[in-house]
């Protein structure tokens, strides 16, 4: 079954002020991913927004 994390395989992830960690999207290529980090940023948000590549082993990190 093919569940897509071949064709998107980049993360955009939200950390709060709290420690959590949510993913806020998937994309095909790291330069979409952090252009979308980028635009979060500009907007001033307070979280900290990173990108991470989807391991082999699925996870996020």
């Amino acid at each position: 079954m093919n569940d897509g994390t071949g064709l998107l395989p980049w993360f955009v992830i939200r950390q709060d002020g709290d420690g959590n960690r949510y993913r806020v999207g998937r994309y095909a290529t790291k330069a979409e991913a952090q252009r979308i980090v980028d635009s979060l940023d500009d907007r001033g948000h307070r979280q900290l927004y990173s990108v991470e590549r989807l391991s082999q082993n699925g996870s996020g990190r």
